[in-house]
Parts: structure tokens; C-alpha cells; sequence
């Protein structure tokens, strides 16, 4: 057992800290979800621990691969990755919810392929930036690095504008420390917003009445406005210092929209105050603090690029999530990164924070 666990003695340990703290509110939050008079045990707690078991398991194992395995590998990570987002719409196996077709149905649960295929993406695109990083001066060589990212972002975003963005940030972030001329990101990102209209003509219809809600956020008759006012009212409430643990009434009277996912910082700040959403704030913060150290600190420029990849999801994620819960952002249906309810984004977080630490521990200098 103790062989098992020996990867961990060079492991970021304040990283680690602060995953486990997170663990500890996020089941604390979804107790609270399904308190009845009393602490119940139902499916979502079950699953959310299992998960963060589970994806501990898994960030040891990683810690036993150096990240430098995977450099050439980009080919067959692009087909598996691609093959894990096609397989949504195989016959009796694809599943749908909330509108988009963007679940597997394993009958005993369901996943969300989309979720590890991002961690396949920051492979696939950290290999190919670090060995074309001197193209990134040229127009060309920017174009071919969306072309090489489009695929996996079209087919995500046929069912998921959220994941999408996601992926779409992580690029952006990728790309720009490649070493992108700014004057070449600057036209890119023109080039983007030009195509926006474009791109929206595609979009589904619920995708669509998303955005309008934003755009007209008092219109509560439109998809996700109502959700969002509910939302801001359970925030509001909170007030300082909270309800207090199991208290919220917006909670128990189910007026929170997804509560367990999507608006768990809701819960959080409506029983815990002010200063519990600013501790779950915090320990966000501390933990991009610690990436954006062993990004300094990589000994490669893919080591650095795969760090960079994660922390542009981690904190995009956290910051939609958070802001969508007080109508400063769209709907997606991100969730907050460790905290919302999720056996599928459990693991996939706990796994691209293996990644991170892998990355460090190889990249820190022997000392005889």
C-alpha cells in the first residue's frame, strides 16, 4: 500500500489541500441538497464521494506516467478523441438532457464524453503548438492551429455551447503562450467576432434563447432568466454569514434551479454567507496561484503548454460558473470545477490536476 501511494511524496501537496477542501464542501453542499430532517445518504452524495475516490485512484497512477509519454502521440489522441464525442449519437447508447445530446447512457449512470476529451485536447494541442511554435508568427501558421482545434470544437459545440467555450478558452490561452504574434491574435480575434453571426445561425434553438436571455435578462419569460433571478435571490439572502449548514429555505423549497450542479454556488453562498463564497473564491485562487508555478517552473515547453491548457479550463469554468449565478454571464451549464454534483467532472478534474502535478514532479531539478 505504501508503494501505491509513494508518487505522492513529490506531489504539490498544498494543490492536493485544496482539491480535498474543495471535496469536503462540495459533499457537504449536496448533503445539504437532500437533507431531510436529518443527514440521508441518497444517490448524489454516494456518487460525488465515489467519484472523488475514484479520480484519487487515478491521479496516483498518472504520477507513475511522465507526461513526456504522450509527446508524438497527438494522431491517435485526435481519433480518440473524436471517436468519444461521436459515440452520443450511436443508437441506444447516446443519451439526452437538458436539450443536447451531449451524454453516453451506461444504464447504471451516464458520462459526459466532452469532459475527458479535454483533457485529451490539451495533449493534442500542446504537442502540436510546442513543435510549430516558430509558425505562430505568421497568419498561416495561426490558421493552421484552429484548423487542427476546429473539429473537436464544432462537433462539441453541435450539442454543447458551454463545453464549448471551454475548449475555445483553453486554445486561445494555448496559443497566446506559444508565443503568437499579437498582432496576428489581434486580427484572429476580429476574424472571431465577425464569424459570430455566422456561427449563431447554427446554433440550436435552445442554444439561441440562452443568449437572448442574457441579452434581455428582465425578460423572464425567456429560457434561464427565471433560474437566474431565483438564483441572485438565494445569494442575496445569504447575506454575511448565511443561513447557516442544511438552513437555506430557497434550497429546501426547491426555487434554486440545478441545484447539485449548475448553481451549487447558490447553495453555498445562501447557507454559508458572503464569506463562504469567498473561501470557495480563495481556494480557487490559491489554486491557480500553485499552476501558474509549476508553468514557471516546467522544464519543456509541452510541460508548460499542458499546465496552461488546464489552468485556461479551470478558470474559465469557475469564472462562468460563478458569474452565471449572478446573471453576469450566460446560462451554459458549466459547472464549477470539484464542487458541482457529477461523477463524469469529478473525474475529469481529478485527472487533469494528475496531469498538473505530473508535470511538476518531472520538472523538478535532482539534487545530489
Amino acid at each position: 500500500m505504501n508503494k501505491f501511494f509513494a508518487p505522492l511524496k513529490s506531489a504539490d501537496k498544498i494543490i492536493l489541500l485544496l482539491v480535498g477542501m474543495l471535496g469536503i464542501i462540495s459533499i457537504l453542499m449536496l448533503e445539504s441538497t437532500v437533507y431531510d430532517d436529518g443527514i440521508v445518504l441518497a444517490r448524489p452524495v454516494i456518487v460525488q464521494a465515489v467519484s472523488y475516490v475514484l479520480g484519487f485512484v487515478l491521479l496516483i497512477v498518472i504520477q507513475r506516467i511522465d507526461y513526456r509519454f504522450f509527446m508524438g502521440l497527438e494522431r491517435y489522441l485526435y481519433i480518440a478523441a473524436m471517436f468519444l464525442l461521436l459515440l452520443v449519437y450511436v443508437p441506444g447508447l447516446g443519451h439526452e438532457m437538458y436539450g443536447s445530446r451531449a451524454w453516453i447512457d451506461l444504464k447504471i449512470t451516464t458520462l459526459q464524453p466532452s469532459e475527458f476529451v479535454k483533457i485529451l485536447f490539451v495533449l493534442i494541442m500542446a504537442g502540436y503548438l510546442s513543435e510549430r511554435r516558430e509558425e505562430l508568427t505568421k497568419l498561416a501558421g495561426v490558421i493552421k492551429a484552429l484548423f487542427v482545434a476546429a473539429p473537436i470544437i464544432l462537433v462539441v459545440l453541435k450539442e454543447d455551447l458551454g463545453s464549448a467555450l471551454v475548449y475555445i478558452v483553453m486554445w486561445i490561452f494555448m496559443v497566446f503562450f506559444a508565443g503568437i504574434d499579437y498582432k496576428l491574435f489581434i486580427k484572429s480575434a476580429l476574424i472571431s467576432l465577425a464569424a459570430i453571426p455566422v456561427v449563431y445561425k447554427f446554433l440550436d434553438d435552445y442554444q439561441k434563447e440562452r443568449i437572448e436571455a442574457f441579452l434581455h435578462p428582465d425578460n423572464l419569460s425567456l429560457s434561464g432568466n427565471y433560474q437566474v433571478w431565483q438564483s441572485k435571490v438565494a445569494i442575496g439572502s445569504g447575506g454575511f454569514f448565511g443561513k447557516g449548514l442544511f438552513n437555506g429555505t430557497q434550497k429546501s423549497l426547491d426555487f434554486i434551479p440545478v441545484q447539485q450542479s449548475d448553481f451549487i454556488f447558490s447553495v453555498v453562498v445562501e447557507e454559508l454567507g458572503f464569506i463562504g463564497g469567498a473561501v470557495v473564491i480563495i481556494i480557487y485562487g490559491l489554486m491557480m496561484t500553485r499552476f501558474t508555478s509549476i508553468i514557471r517552473e516546467a522544464s519543456d515547453l509541452y510541460g508548460a503548454l499542458i499546465v496552461v491548457g488546464f489552468t485556461a479550463m479551470f478558470l474559465f469554468q469557475a469564472f462562468e460558473n460563478i458569474a452565471m449565478t449572478m446573471g453576469m454571464m450566460p446560462v451554459t451549464g458549466i459547472t464549477l470545477p470539484f464542487l458541482s454534483g457529477g461523477g463524469t467532472s469529478v473525474i475529469a478534474s481529478m485527472i487533469s490536476v494528475g496531469v498538473i502535478i505530473n508535470v511538476g514532479i518531472n520538472s523538478k531539478i535532482i539534487k545530489f
